[in-house]
């Protein structure tokens, strides 16, 4: 056989003929069920279940801003709208109310409380403390967000050790534990967006798919319209895709500011499709990828606002929300007309509610600034107590809205070292990584220049994607990429070589996450709210002038 033959032979592979870079170029994580795989995911999973549930109804009452979620949620589960029973009317809210319906649930299943207004209901599946309940969603919502991390990693890296990694990463955050044990909104936000970020690497995997298939088919890419593209029966439509959409707008319908996530993978969707076309041999890839996914985007986006009108169902078909009836608002500009005056309503609700988010500049004890969030310049105390009995003179028992410090003192310079990782490797990971990360952190710069009210909770959308960065250097680290000579004429490294520089990444790793984990279980307590003496809780507030 000729040199050229042999050539050709090698980079070919059977079943169609399909060049074996492009093979390569087009592969995905193998879809099978893997036991083994999904028994380590369990593993990780239980562990933040129970950190999440355990002794989740203490401290007892409503702390932070449970106070107005939680009541809020019992409003929408009675009534269909939020309402205040104190004063017997609507409640003006300037939120969405899909996370509060979810904080609802819990309260309707497991009974709700207020002793400001005399309401005590019991559970209809069961009864127990009354915290319990209006916790519950945000606890399950955290687990199911670390269960999310774990397999979306897992693709991505094409790794379960660094899928897992990911998972155990965010389940050792004490950022992400208190807010899955508080009935904030912040951990759905969080859910919905991650999930939706799924969706669209789904999507990737299976549109890189149905181009691999149609290629072994005999498909000639080079041919110019329908002909050189793979059919588009109803079982290839971009299913994944229409998803994102759908829970992009359940996250916009917890908090307006997952908007920003919209354009973030929008872009990515163009540049993947981009992407296999440029692998499969498209002449015009931007061209095609344009005129073909274009209109499944805008079809995504259809559903996404349908998805979020349809959150405000309790509001649209009940009489009693806030602006919904302009004869009780007369000088809102309001309409009674059957059909569309509820949507003018609803969109004079937005408007009043845009107005108060863009005038929120009331200073704050612990308001921050974006730039101090990934170094926990200014975390959020949610409760605080120096009663109980500790075996000293002092106590103290405290909820921090606190990220473990060593895993966020790791976040700016792994987002360097993935920027430069990324750029060196052409690695599509880094770059959709990075633009999640940007979508999450950087809009709040530009509210800093008109001195905007933040809170560092804000970064909670951003939080599994900077888990990400972490874990994708973590790799980088515990697997090198095969190395070259390192100077011309030496001899490339051997198996044995490259067998120890893996062996010696993987214990920096290992040793990386242990100490996570480590610091972890250190600040657990005030995490937690759990009692301890003053100096020990002293001795955990590292920079004493900005936690305390």
């Amino acid at each position: 056989m000729s040199t050229t033959e042999q050539a050709a032979g090698s980079a070919t592979s059977g079943g169609g003929g399909i060049p074996a870079v492009i093979r390569r170029r087009l592969a995905t994580v193998d879809a099978r069920l893997d036991g083994h795989a999904w028994l380590a995911t369990a593993v990780v999973v239980a562990i933040a279940g129970i950190l999440r549930f355990l002794g989740l109804s203490g401290p007892k009452g409503k702390i932070f801003d449970e106070v107005y979620y939680a009541r809020d949620a019992y409003g929408l589960i009675d009534r269909g709208v939020e309402w205040n029973y104190k004063d017997n009317g609507p409640s003006y809210v300037v939120h969405p109310p899909l996370g509060k319906w979810l904080i609802g649930l819990g309260e309707w299943a497991f009974g709700y409380q207020d002793q400001e207004t005399n309401i005590s209901v019991p559970g209809h599946l069961m009864t127990t403390a009354p915290e319990f309940g209006w916790r519950f969603a945000a606890a399950v919502a955290g687990t199911l967000s670390v269960l999310l991390l774990v397999r979306i990693g897992r693709r991505m890296f094409r790794s379960t050790t660094l899928g897992c990694a990911a998972g155990l990463l965010l389940a050792l955050d004490g950022f992400h534990l208190v807010l899955s044990r508080t009935a904030l909104l912040d951990i759905f936000l969080m859910l919905f967006v991650l999930a939706a970020f799924g969706a669209v690497v789904l999507d990737r995997d299976a549109r890189r798919r149905r181009w691999a298939r149609a290629l072994e088919a005999g498909l000639d890419p080079s041919l110019p319209g329908r002909a050189g593209r793979p059919r588009s029966t109803w079982r290839e439509w971009p299913w994944w895709r229409l998803l994102a959409g759908v829970l992009l707008g359940c996250a916009c319908a917890v908090k307006w500011s997952a908007v920003y996530f919209v354009p973030a993978f929008a872009l990515l969707v163009i540049l993947w499709e981009v992407g296999v076309r440029r692998s499969a041999g498209v002449r015009r890839p931007w061209r095609d990828a344009l005129l073909d996914e274009l209109p499944w985007l805008l079809l995504a986006g259809v559903l996404m606002f349908v998805t979020y009108v349809a959150t405000w169902s309790g509001w649209l078909f009940s009489d009693d929300g806030y602006y919904r009836l302009a004869s009780r608002y007369p000088n809102a500009g309001l309409s009674d007309s059957p059909v569309i005056g509820p949507l003018i309503n609803l969109w004079e609700y937005h408007r009043a509610a845009y107005g108060f988010h863009t005038q929120l500049d009331d200073p704050h004890k612990y308001q921050s600034w974006p730039w101090q969030w990934l170094l926990l310049g200014r975390p959020v105390a949610f409760y605080w107590s120096g009663d109980g009995n500790c075996g000293a003179p002092s106590c103290a028992s405290e909820i921090l809205l606190l990220g473990t410090p060593l895993l966020w003192w790791s976040f700016l310079p792994a987002l360097a070292a993935l920027a430069w990782l990324g750029l060196a490797r052409r690695d599509w990971r880094a770059g959709a990584i990075l633009l999640s990360v940007a979508a999450g952190l950087l809009p709040w710069f530009w509210f800093a220049l008109d001195n905007r009210t933040m809170f560092s909770f804000y970064t909670a959308p951003a939080l599994p994607f900077l888990v990400l960065a972490v874990t994708y250097v973590l790799g980088a680290i515990a697997a090198p990429a095969p190395a070259t000579a390192a100077l011309p004429g030496a001899p490339p490294p051997t198996g044995q070589d490259v067998a120890d520089r893996r062996l010696v990444g993987g214990v920096i790793a290992g040793a990386y996450v242990l100490l996570v984990a480590l610091c972890f279980g250190y600040f657990y307590p005030i995490f937690v709210g759990r009692l301890m003496t003053y100096a020990d809780w002293s001795a955990r507030m590292w920079l004493d002038g900005r936690w305390i």
